[in-house]
């Protein structure tokens, strides 16, 4: 498992490196033209009609700046139609939300505020309720943004020429930016995990085989590739990837734009973290399982491609790299030390997660601030929402974001990181005293880790007031 995941690695390396050096860029490859604004015989028919779905659920503290980018995009506004999806659960904050919408009714906007009487299906069941309005057969996009997420002004002028000029691509995905990556050393190591996601397998997907799995949201699907797709089913916790996978057996292409970027907020506590991990660890399997034997029969997309999306997407990278990370670096390394008689090879220990980790870090251009913050201390099915806290922290702090972990411990221990990093330690320990090949350097190093993780010190801590 580890030399495929190393194989993978190297493939992906050596696509970036073909495509750094020969500047692809999506404009190359499918037709973009800017939309004219001014044309005095089409006046705004020349723009297409456009849906922006908000799903939220108790946003309190983001749902104003979601709402506000939303409304600020640059399209003429009898084009668009705004949608805020509100399956929040607190009457304080549906009303607020109600009021914000109307707030910018009253400014001209076409913005609908949709309820619905349950959150059957969460997320999915909330996007394929608001395409059930009349109003949305107007439209021929949707684009979505989850309720955290800030778009810039143009961003309909970016994506949906692609769109609008290309009928074979039913995607157009854009890069998430993280305006808290340096809110603590948790956010930190999360921005340089998905960048790696974002700049290396996604463009990597895009360039080779026009797919990608849909990060759900800050893109924008074609109406029709979604309803032939079969639309948003909530079979699975990653409702955005069952779609993007269906959409490509259907023949149709995404295209990833890199340089967009759409303002986001990364998990700063440990509790929201640890729930959005459980989703994205989960849920892939979990659908792997579910349409690898429909992937395999599919007539419409070529062999290079299942075996891409089979192997690459799917095996590679949401089973074996989950299982190679903790079961063996975590469970099964350990425990050789405690049984002489297995040997486990220098290259498989030591050299190959070197390359991995090495080629990570290349492609990820903050491996430079996780390093500094890591000498910082003071700088399945169930669907559980990311906390986000926009600006709980600031207000809170009286106008600054408290980056010092608090000596408080209720609520901040996490027994089964404590567990493990026991685990470790014994077993460093051991290797310590009776091992012969140095385990136990890496051993402690990786127990520290986990019994700083199980102590609460990453992460932001919001107390109770």
């Amino acid at each position: 498992m580890s030399i495929m995941l190393f194989v993978e690695r190297v493939y992906m390396g050596i696509v970036i490196v073909f495509l750094k050096l020969f500047g692809h860029k999506p404009e190359k490859h499918y037709k973009w033209e800017p939309l004219m604004d001014h044309d005095i015989e089409l006046g705004n028919s020349c723009f297409p009609m456009v849906l922006v779905q908000i799903p939220m659920y108790n946003e309190k503290e983001v749902y104003q700046l979601s709402i506000g980018a939303a409304c600020g995009l640059s399209w003429p506004s009898d084009r668009i139609i705004i949608q805020v999806l509100d399956d929040s659960t607190d009457p304080i904050i549906k009303n607020m939300v109600e009021v914000e919408c109307e707030r910018w009714r009253r400014k001209g906007l076409n913005i609908k505020y949709e309820i619905r009487e349950n959150r059957n299906g969460y997320k999915a069941g909330a996007l394929k309720e608001g395409m059930k309005h009349s109003y949305v057969k107007l439209c021929d996009y949707v684009a979505i943004f989850d309720a955290d997420f800030q778009p810039e002004s143009n961003f309909l002028r970016r994506t949906i020429p692609f769109l609008d000029q290309n009928p074979q691509v039913g995607l157009v995905q854009a890069r998430w930016k993280f305006v808290n990556a340096d809110e603590c050393l948790m956010t930190r190591m999360q921005e340089m995990s998905l960048d790696y996601h974002f700049l290396v397998e996604q463009e990597v997907g895009s360039l080779t085989h026009a797919f990608f799995g849909f990060n759900g949201t800050a893109g924008v699907w074609r109406i029709s590739a979604l309803n032939e797709a079969g639309g948003w089913k909530d079979r699975t916790t990653v409702e955005d990837m069952d779609l993007a996978v269906r959409a490509s057996l259907k023949g149709w292409k995404f295209v990833y734009l890199s340089d967009l970027k759409v303002k986001s907020e990364l998990p700063s506590t440990f509790k929201a973290y640890r729930y959005q991990q459980h989703r994205w660890s989960c849920g892939p399997a979990n659908l792997f399982r579910k349409m690898a034997m429909e992937i395999i029969r599919n007539k419409k997309v070529t062999m290079w491609k299942k075996f891409y999306v089979i192997y690459s997407f799917f095996f590679v990278r949401k089973i074996i790299a989950h299982l190679v990370t903790f079961s063996f670096y975590c469970v099964i390394l350990p425990a050789t030390v405690l049984v002489p008689e297995v040997e486990v090879p220098k290259w498989g220990a030591v050299y190959i997660p070197s390359v991995i980790t090495l080629l990570n870090a290349v492609g990820t251009p903050r491996t430079k601030a996780t390093l500094i913050g890591l000498f910082e201390a003071g700088r399945v099915n169930e669907w559980v929402v990311t906390e986000k806290l926009g600006d709980a922290l600031k207000t809170k702090s009286g106008g600054k974001a408290a980056r010092k972990p608090q000596i408080r411990f209720n609520g901040r221990l996490h027994f089964l990181e404590l567990g493990v990093g026991a685990y470790l330690f014994f077993c460093g320990c051991y290797d310590l005293a009776f091992g012969k090949n140095h385990f136990f350097i890496y051993l402690f190093l990786q127990a520290i880790a986990f019994f700083v993780v199980g102590i609460g010190y990453v992460g932001i801590y919001v107390p109770s007031f």
